[in-house]
């Protein structure tokens, strides 16, 4: 699998979205008790407005962002588990801080499942700061934020 380069996805990549994103997030169902809401995603509608940029190809990882006023709302992150080790991760995380900064935005955001305890240890390494706890339905979330120089 070649996982160089980051692309803005298109509708025929729409499967391998899915795919990976279920293959990243199934193994949560059983610890949080309920579908990670990435699964539950329209893929199709999110590639459409242009929302999400896929590496690899086939495609093995990808992030799921959104423009704000004021900041970048990184919206999923999803590395297929084969892939996982590589780096993949890491790339497409400094991708959300340069389209950051392309789009004039200073900050970076986003959310996790508190029992997603991984990405607990994951986003601080890369500068994100922990904003608020707080439930949405039957989720529990971690809000954190990274300001860009």
């Amino acid at each position: 699998m070649n996982d160089e380069g980051i692309r803005q996805a298109v509708a025929a990549d729409v499967a391998a979205v899915r795919a990976v994103t279920d293959a990243a997030f199934s193994p949560y169902i059983e610890r949080i008790g309920v579908a990670p809401v990435p699964m539950e995603a329209d893929h199709a509608a999110n590639v459409a407005a242009g929302r999400v940029f896929v590496t690899g190809d086939p495609v093995i990882g990808l992030v799921v962002v959104e423009a704000h006023a004021d900041h970048l709302f990184l919206d999923s992150i999803a590395v297929h588990p084969d892939a996982h080790g590589r780096g993949v991760g890491r790339r497409l995380l400094e991708f959300v801080d340069a389209r950051a900064r392309v789009l004039g935005l200073s900050e970076v955001r986003l959310y996790t499942n508190a029992l997603m305890w991984e990405n607990q240890q994951l986003y601080p390494t890369f500068g994100y700061e922990v904003v608020e706890r707080r439930g949405d339905g039957p989720y529990a979330r971690i809000h954190y934020r990274k300001r860009l120089d």
